[in-house]
């Protein structure tokens, strides 16, 4: 069944949400709190080693770096559109929408709670590659892995940051079954450089979002996500 990965996907989220807010009653906030430095920690591992993955090479028994220029002129130009176009704002109106329809005003963490696991579940190659599976072959075991990585991510966070971390099954849904559904178009686009692209910047934004998760608001990654898209159209130009 075709788009069955995504479904699993928001499941897992909403499981591991449901589990985090049941484990997070039962802690007091000094707990909560260093559940939320852990958190952080974790997504900053999560991001380097995605990210060394990709700029480290090994060429004639030395250890190389690649990709510098890509990844200097995508963040740069894509934080440039992110922040004309303000994505980050507009995810915390999303936010604030949703805590008025969810009676959670008295949630002082629900809009971080929202964006910031939503960005860390929604950013990656695994989303991307396994979604374009999902929709061509119904093969759905690479967003089955992702699953159970964000159901941990998800019940960790939701401990900490509350109830707003469960929405973000939403953009998971979004974005995932929107490439599902897309997939035969956006197929050929992914190349392996393409992918190598997509996944170093992916992986920086991740870290990003760690570096927030334990430093607080230092970084607006929303308004960062436009440099995954030109990381991919930079494996097209005579640069890459």
């Amino acid at each position: 069944m075709i788009g069955l990965g995504t479904i699993i996907n928001i499941l897992a989220i909403i499981l591991g949400g449901v589990l985090g807010i049941l484990f997070g009653k039962a802690l007091k906030k000094p707990v909560q709190d260093t559940l939320m430095m852990a958190s952080g920690v974790c997504v900053l591992f999560l991001g380097i080693s995605g990210a060394v993955k990709e700029i480290l090479i090994i060429e004639q028994g030395k250890l190389q770096t690649q990709g510098s220029m890509m990844m200097i002129f995508c963040f740069v130009l894509g934080s440039l559109v992110g922040e004309v176009i303000n994505i980050e704002q507009r995810m915390e109106q999303f936010g604030s929408w949703l805590k008025v329809k969810t009676k959670s005003e008295g949630d002082t963490q629900f809009i971080d709670g929202f964006v910031t696991t939503s960005l860390t579940v929604c950013i990656g190659a695994m989303a991307v590659v396994g979604s374009i599976q999902d929709g061509i072959w119904g093969e759905y075991s690479l967003l089955t892995a992702k699953a159970v990585l964000d159901l941990v991510i998800v019940l960790i966070m939701t401990a900490s940051m509350g109830k707003g971390c469960i929405f973000s099954a939403i953009p998971v849904g979004l974005f995932q079954g929107s490439i599902t559904i897309l997939a035969r178009v956006i197929a050929p686009l992914m190349t392996e450089q393409a992918l190598s692209n997509l996944s170093l910047t992916g992986s920086m934004l991740i870290f990003c979002v760690g570096v927030d998760l334990i430093w607080g608001k230092k970084i607006k990654v929303a308004n960062m996500l436009p440099t995954i898209v030109f990381a991919v159209a930079w494996a097209f130009t005579p640069f890459s």
